[in-house]
């Protein structure tokens, strides 16, 4: 079976003020209010909580690797207590996996958050059991862009990991690509959005609407 693997953040939907929420959270907690803007940080936010906390603590000037460490798990814990508050499926994404359900296509989400919290979170979306397989963070001992997770994500939704494409939105997401060979999309809906082109995937996404007609001359393309 030849498969389509998504990234979660910042593909298939935008977490960012959900993850935001959560790393406020732990500011308040230090005493230093809100340190992250919505909208404006987003693109950090999608980089996960250590990114997060790292560039918060940065702003205003209090960085240390103990406090992000002390804090990860306060995070953690404020982000799964309010996963669900502010994120959004991108328009037209989930119509784009059950058109590549339809057409034959495994489908399967490879993501750098942590499994339980991806798994919580389509759950709570109402969409885990559209997805053949779910691989994150945490699932083996590598994580993106070593190849393995993507690989794994392909075998668990029944396909051959050597015929598959990543959708992604970042750096990672191409790297993770072009180490397993395969094809990458990248979208530019995204908060990088604009950042995309320069990292030469073999396909930009506008829109999902787009998506099931791309994938077709994509998959087994080696890179």
């Amino acid at each position: 079976m030849r498969t389509v693997i998504f990234d979660l953040d910042g593909t298939l939907a935008d977490t960012s003020g959900d993850l935001l929420a959560a790393a406020n959270h732990c500011f308040r907690q230090m005493g230093h209010g809100d340190v992250l803007e919505p909208g404006r940080d987003a693109p950090i936010a999608l980089r996960g909580g250590r990114m997060m906390l790292t560039r918060g603590l940065e702003r205003i000037g209090v960085y240390a690797v103990e406090t992000v460490d002390a804090y990860y798990p306060v995070l953690l814990e404020a982000y799964a207590e309010a996963i669900d508050h502010h994120t959004q499926f991108y328009p037209g994404a989930m119509q784009a996996v059950e058109a590549l359900k339809a057409a034959g296509y495994g489908v399967g989400i490879c993501t750098n958050k942590p499994e339980a919290l991806a798994d919580l979170l389509l759950q709570r979306l109402g969409v885990r059991k559209v997805f053949d397989s779910l691989v994150g963070a945490d699932t083996l001992p590598v994580r993106k862009p070593d190849p393995e997770p993507l690989r794994e994500a392909a075998r668990r939704a029944g396909g051959d990991p050597a015929l598959c494409v990543l959708i992604g939105d970042s750096d990672t997401d191409r790297n993770t690509a072009r180490a397993a060979g395969v094809p990458s999309v990248l979208v530019t809906f995204g908060p990088s959005g604009a950042e995309m082109a320069a990292l030469e995937p073999e396909a930009l996404l506008h829109h999902f609407d787009d998506l099931p007609g791309l994938i077709p001359n994509l998959i087994g393309q080696v890179v």
